[in-house]
């Protein structure tokens, strides 16, 4: 007899992918300056650790707030004491406030229309029980974040079908792909739910444009569906162009028709740099799925204090203010950090990238041959020999070998100059050997085969099995 269900012996999690396996390596030798200095950096993880000393600020300013005091008194028992699922009505106020901020207060939230979940991979796993049964689909621009195969498919059973964008417009969404996606959709017998989009863009660090987004409303307009716009990172945007929310195209355009049809979500993970508070929300005019989400959260609710703490961190408009520009700074000195070191190292990034905790880096030109066994024997080398854990294109869904996300913000300033410090040293080192390679074999004296490196051993071919799937 199966003593386990198929959902918890199937292998459909995706934590075989390289980009989680990147992970489990660094973990086994995390770099530290003192005790372990020779270790692997995460460049791997998309967390914001830029602004801490602004958050710890608030809250030295503040002692009652993390006591569980108002107005001297302690109120330790209400907060400890059974919330329903609907939230503190303080801290949805807040929340939607601070949203409503970051966008410029250009577009605003009623607090009645947001869930509260835990984090935002509980907000799109939600949205996906409420908008599409077993077997339907949604169709995702790549690359897109690897999580998004677990949150999106893993337990609702949901299908992926990507929107083919490329490098030679900056990975932007076109008519003629959203239209393929849908076709290929229909190849496979799918019926086409939605369209999912993370706005900024997570990997590529960037935002997306008006055109984009009104293309979008349109494609989901004439084919009856869903838009969800993931806005996790909407605080992050540090260049221009700025931000624009979806909810700014559907106040200019003032159709009502799609109202219902549009959903946000959000998390103060990136933009407060708070993902172990796992306070995520879905916002939508669909009274229906408003209703069915509040029921789902109970599932995964956001504990009282942590909304009561929020409710008055949030609430202090002069640190918000504050804290949204100063953070956009530090962002934007941090990426320039980055995109330096990778220039001295003679490695480019994305040109449009100005949002985000990351870059989307182009490695095209050291890859032995445009295939993504060749992305994945170069990912090994950084992480092994390098000792980078830096995120492959493959992972993300990208239909060209050779790109990369890195992450700059989770580390100190000193920490992302050794990074790129042993890069360079690689690449330069990379370089004399294939100048080396090349004198060696027009001798003929030496083959392709031995000029590669002998530890190169299989983690994963997973993720560019599945790109030569598609």
């Amino acid at each position: 007899m199966r003593l386990l269900s198929t959902k918890a012996t199937c292998n459909s999690h995706g934590q075989d992918s390289s980009y989680f396996l990147g992970w489990q390596e660094y973990e086994k030798n995390p770099f530290d300056e003192v005790l372990n200095p020779k270790g692997i950096i995460q460049m791997g993880l998309a967390e914001n650790q830029l602004s801490f000393d602004l958050l710890e600020s608030w809250l030295a300013k503040n002692p009652d707030v993390p006591g569980f005091k108002s107005e001297g008194k302690s109120i330790f028992r209400e907060l400890a004491l059974f919330q329903d699922y609907h939230g503190l009505p303080s801290f949805k106020k807040a929340l939607v406030d601070f949203m409503a901020e970051i966008r410029g207060n250009r577009v605003t939230f009623d607090p009645n229309h947001i869930v509260l979940t835990a984090g935002s991979t509980s907000a799109n796993e939600t949205l996906m029980f409420c908008l599409a049964e077993k077997g339907e689909a949604f169709l995702l621009p790549t690359p897109y974040y690897p999580g998004f195969d677990r949150d999106l498919k893993w337990r609702t059973g949901v299908e992926i079908v990507p929107i083919q964008c490329t490098s030679s417009n900056n990975f932007q969404v076109t008519e003629p792909a959203l239209q393929q996606a849908y076709q290929d959709a229909k190849k496979r017998n799918l019926r086409v739910k939605g369209v999912l989009v993370t706005n900024p863009s997570n990997p590529l660090g960037t935002t997306m444009s008006r055109g984009e987004l009104n293309l979008l409303i349109d494609f989901i307009k004439d084919k009856d569906m869903h838009l969800i716009s993931d806005e996790i990172y909407s605080g992050t945007v540090y260049n221009s162009p700025g931000f624009v929310s979806v909810m700014e195209i559907l106040k200019d355009r003032n159709d009502l028709d799609i109202w219902d049809r549009v959903h946000v979500v959000y998390s103060l993970s990136k933009d407060l740099g708070l993902p172990g508070f796992r306070v995520g929300a879905i916002y939508s005019e669909n009274h229906a799925v408003v209703a069915a989400a509040t029921k789902m959260s109970s599932f995964g609710l956001v504990s009282s204090q942590t909304q009561y703490l929020l409710a008055a961190m949030l609430g202090d408009k002069k640190f918000t203010k504050n804290y949204i520009s100063e953070n956009q700074k530090r962002l934007k000195r941090r990426q320039r950090n980055l995109v330096s070191g990778l220039q001295k190292a003679g490695i480019s990034t994305l040109k449009t990238n100005n949002a985000g905790l990351f870059c989307w880096v182009d490695m095209r030109h050291l890859l032995h041959s445009n295939t993504f066994e060749a992305e994945m024997d170069l990912w090994k080398k950084i992480l092994y020999e390098v000792r980078l854990n830096i995120s492959p294109g493959s992972s993300c869904h990208c239909t060209e070998p050779g790109w990369f996300r890195m992450c700059f913000a989770n580390m100190s300033e000193d920490t992302l100059n050794l990074a790129m410090n042993r890069l360079k040293t690689f690449v330069e080192e990379s370089s004399d050997n294939g100048c080396a390679k090349k004198r060696v074999q027009s001798s003929g004296t030496s083959s392709r085969r031995k000029s590669l490196s002998n530890w190169v051993f299989r983690l994963s071919s997973r993720d560019h099995r599945e790109q030569e799937e598609r």
